[in-house]
């Protein structure tokens, strides 16, 4: 017998609610933070030159630090794509390639070419790009890479049974040839990383080439998220040879993610501020700090310690965070940070340069999103000569920089601090 009207309207109205609350929970829990959370500020106990600060930032942090190591920075993509590319070009054993952004293009069809050149020489190339990260790259680039050999994988795609973990995205970037050399940074494989800043359509970056026995651990960060996604392990000498000493440098890489050390990159930055007695230099692409973070810089300031953020400014590809980020400057700026905001494009650059003596840079951002949501990779390096180098590249970006001052942001538009509230509830997902 038929079903009645109300009948009819009574079950699509109880259909239509199940799949509604199935969505708003599915969304609900993507904003649920990982169980594991920092509560308690870190007292400053040491200086990052004490032997104490190197073996906790190895014990807790991970892999234990390594010496032996060359770091050779690259500025903008003038320097950093011919780099990756000859290392690609050269590889005899193998690559491995893990990045967020992926999207069709010049810079995007270059890199296809390199891979499905050496993956039909025999080599073999295995490629993670991020679901959500190559949504702009054209599915003719995907399967020009694979008819040639390359074995690409797309992290963590929309399924039904992970909606829960669609929010956790891998925002690593690594490049391993031959399991020698190693490439990490901020740099994304898209054409607004090409040319050298030189205006708003070309961003500011700075991506690192690495040699030595540091690269193994580059090698294993790789193997974490291509487990997850295949099952297989990459392993042996092709992937894993001895490796000898290839410059003076101590340095290590080390991981985070939701699955597993959720908390690392956040206790990295927070215990390397507490630790600064002299400086410290911040260049942050996206920037939005915890009430942890914010009571840590307040705390350097206490010691007397400078602090120097340099910002995006007016290019910035998120207004969202932009608004979220000027919400917290007026503590730093009276408690004595100085703020800069970059003008010519937008910087993209992530490095933390603590004392002139320890420097950190890679995929992380200095918000909740990379601190907690995403997969995340960071090379911290441990050498005065290195640091200082990188102080010299970070006060360059600073004469680009526009100071910006606690009466600029007590002047702000009304607008502006209406949008910082409704967007407070928000930020850990920006």
């Amino acid at each position: 017998m038929p079903l009645s009207w109300s009948r009819r309207r009574m079950a699509w109205t109880i259909i239509t609610t199940a799949l509604v609350t199935f969505l708003v929970v599915m969304i609900a829990l993507n904003f649920a933070r990982p169980e594991k959370k920092l509560t308690w500020r870190i007292e400053h106990r040491y200086a990052v030159t004490d032997t104490q600060f190197r073996r906790e930032m190895g014990v807790m942090l991970g892999p234990s630090i390594s010496g032996g190591n060359r770091v050779t920075a690259l500025q903008n993509g003038v320097e950093i794509f011919p780099a990756m590319l000859d290392a690609i070009r050269s590889a005899q054993t193998s690559i491995t390639f893990e990045t967020y952004i992926y999207w069709s293009g010049e810079i995007g069809q270059t890199f296809s070419e390199a891979l499905s050149e050496r993956a039909r020489a025999g080599i073999p190339v295995n490629v993670t790009v991020d679901w959500v990260g190559s949504a702009r790259m054209d599915r003719t680039l995907l399967e020009e890479m694979q008819e040639a050999g390359v074995d690409v994988r797309r992290y963590r795609p929309l399924r039904w049974y992970n909606f829960r973990r669609l929010n956790y995205r891998t925002h690593r970037k690594l490049l391993v040839v031959d399991g020698r050399i190693g490439f990490t940074g901020g740099v994304g494989i898209a054409d607004l990383w090409q040319g050298n800043a030189e205006d708003p359509d070309h961003w500011r970056e700075t991506h690192f080439r690495v040699e030595g026995p540091v690269v193994a651990q580059f090698q294993a960060a790789f193997n974490d998220n291509w487990i997850k996604s295949t099952g297989e392990l990459l392993n042996g000498t092709t992937y894993f040879p001895a490796l000898t000493s290839a410059g003076a440098l101590d340095a290590h890489l080390f991981i985070a993610s939701p699955a597993g050390g959720s908390e690392s990159m956040h206790l990295m930055y927070l215990l390397a501020i507490a630790a600064a007695k002299q400086s410290i230099d911040l260049a942050a692409s996206y920037f939005v700090p915890d009430e942890l973070a914010i009571q840590a810089f307040e705390a350097a300031r206490k010691r007397g310690v400078r602090v120097r953020v340099l910002l995006p400014g007016p290019w910035i590809d998120t207004e969202a965070v932009r608004l979220a980020s000027k919400g917290t400057w007026g503590r730093l700026l009276q408690a004595g940070v100085e703020i800069y905001v970059y003008q010519p494009t937008m910087l993209h650059t992530k490095m933390l340069i603590i004392d002139r003596e320890l420097v950190s840079v890679g995929s992380t951002n200095f918000d909740p999103r990379s601190f907690r949501l995403n997969d995340e990779a960071n090379l911290n390096v441990y050498d005065t000569a290195f640091a200082t180098q990188m102080t010299g590249v970070f006060e360059g970006d600073l004469k680009s920089g526009m100071p910006y001052t606690y009466d600029m942001w007590k002047r702000r538009p009304l607008g502006e601090k209406l949008a910082e509230k409704l967007l407070r509830p928000i930020r850990s997902q920006l």
